[in-house]
């Protein structure tokens, strides 16, 4: 298992320790991460969620190889789990990145109450590039975060941001030094020891009220298009050149 967790001082930590391998998900690790969740909106000592990666990424994304051998095919899947784990968690969730944020890493922070960045932070939603398309909502809340237009280039054209952009966009709260931004997110975490813990959960679930069924609605359109692309000869052309390690080639489609 590639997930560390551990509760300290009221925070549940989930921290993605794969570095080997760029911190890339697997279907075991998205279900540690999912139980995590669930178990922590349940326990009255846990006041907070920290979702973190490495000093030098925080997720590659989803682990190629493995997510071909056995991809998503029903909403029990563990990457589902972990998506509706995450939209229904009523505690704060907070996000701490360094590095790499890519794909799934990226749309996950779409769904964190806090999210702070390194200064060295590279952000990218690279689905059509791989023949597929945009997940986890991400069709749904990118446009209303960031307008139609700069949604297009990070959705349809793939174009990585930095952590000033993502600041800008209203993806995260703040850029810091990269030595700074789990310490940071782990203090804002701990706040909440101080503060009403009912209070928070019901202030959390009105400031989604109206928003989450729409989302859900937009998460299981995506996954049945997205599972359909998995399957696609444009989809098959990318991972194989993904795995060659050259660029793909879609002149032919």
């Amino acid at each position: 298992m590639s997930i560390k967790t551990a509760i300290v001082n009221g925070v549940q930590t989930i921290e993605i320790a794969r570095p080997e391998k760029k911190n890339a998900l697997t279907r075991a690790m998205y279900q540690e991460m999912a139980d995590t969740l669930n178990a922590a909106n349940e326990d009255n000592t846990v006041r907070a969620v920290l979702i973190q990666g490495q000093p030098a990424i925080f997720t590659s994304g989803n682990d190629i190889e493995d997510f071909m051998s056995s991809p998503p095919r029903d909403e029990d899947a563990p990457v589902f789990q972990f998506m509706r784990a995450m939209i229904g968690c009523d505690k704060p969730v907070i996000a701490a990145v360094n590095g790499a944020a890519i794909g799934i890493g990226t749309t996950m922070l779409l769904h964190c109450d806090f999210v702070y960045v390194a200064d060295d932070a590279r952000l990218a939603m690279p689905f059509v590039s791989l023949g597929l398309v945009p997940e986890f909502g991400s069709s749904l809340v990118v446009p209303r975060l960031m307008g139609q237009r700069r949604a297009a280039e990070k959705l349809l054209l793939g174009d990585p941001f930095t952590g000033e952009q993502a600041v800008e966009y209203g993806i995260a709260n703040a850029v810091l030094p990269a030595g700074e931004v789990v310490n940071h997110a782990r203090r804002v975490a701990e706040r909440f020891n101080k503060l009403a813990p009912t209070a928070v959960r019901e202030s959390k679930k009105l400031m989604r009220r109206g928003t989450e069924e729409a989302l859900l609605e937009a998460i299981q359109v995506e996954a049945e298009i997205f599972g359909a692309r998995l399957r696609s000869p444009e989809a098959i052309e990318a991972f194989q050149a993904f795995f060659q390690k050259r660029q793909p080639d879609f002149s032919k489609f």
